[in-house]
């Protein structure tokens, strides 16, 4: 498979990457622009002195997403689990 180069301007610095796919380009482009956007709200809304305070806050805001949606999709996971013993057991006591 070859590689596609792309840079991404992340909090003014250029980054380099090599990526296998469109898709994978268009993901790396597109989360660079969000950790931009996020930098760009922090420094309006909090006074940041250094770039890595906020960079350090990107981090936390986008890790913190994703725990909130791995304890949703794990919570709806045993949810479905239990209607699905559940159904076994209906159809069990049927048979």
């Amino acid at each position: 498979m070859t590689k596609l180069k792309v840079n991404v301007v992340i909090a003014g610095r250029t980054y380099p990457l090599s990526v296998g796919s469109i898709d994978e380009e268009e993901g790396m482009r597109k989360a660079a622009r969000n950790i931009n956007e996020l930098i760009a709200k922090f420094e309006q809304n909090y006074a940041v002195a250094d770039k890595q305070d906020v960079l350090a806050m990107c981090a936390l805001q986008f890790a913190s997403k994703l725990e909130i949606e791995s304890i949703s999709k794990e919570k709806k996971d045993k949810e479905a689990l239990q209607k699905i013993k559940g159904l076994i057991k209906l159809i069990d006591a049927e048979i």
